[in-house]
């Protein structure tokens, strides 16, 4: 058994994210001691990994959650499981997109050599923004 400082170090999620987590039913109460100490068995050990293994893909709580009641049916088929990730791939693909057209803005704007403000293709690029869009 663990206590939440312990199950906080292997997994390296915060005790305050552990209790979160608790509190959302994505991981079970644990037993507690005499003392009234949280106790964790290697399942909810487990349980955490693949919660923060999750997270750390970017995956939201709810389909976290899916996925973990999905896990708890070996012999259900993997259809669902492969909807979530290839919705979540989606995402991030346009995320990417998204952010691939951040930065070759930002590296326009960054080629500003003016002396002076009222020269600056900075702030004139976020000044005119809005009206470029309109007049296309």
């Amino acid at each position: 058994m663990l206590s939440i400082g312990e199950l906080s170090k292997r997994t390296r999620v915060k005790i305050p994210t552990i209790r979160y987590y608790e509190q959302m039913g994505l991981i079970s109460a644990p037993e507690r001691t005499t003392g009234n100490q949280r106790r964790y068995s290697k399942t909810e050990l487990s349980r955490l990994s693949f919660i923060k293994h999750a997270r750390d893909l970017g995956l939201k709580i709810e389909d976290i959650r899916e996925l973990l009641t999905l896990s708890a049916n070996p012999e259900m088929p993997c259809a669902e499981a492969n909807h979530i990730a290839a919705n979540h791939l989606g995402a991030i693909r346009a995320r990417i997109a998204q952010l691939q057209r951040l930065e070759a803005e930002l590296a326009r704007m960054a080629t500003c050599h003016a002396d002076n403000i009222k020269d600056c293709y900075v702030i004139e690029s976020l000044s005119n923004h809005g009206l470029c869009a309109e007049n296309h």
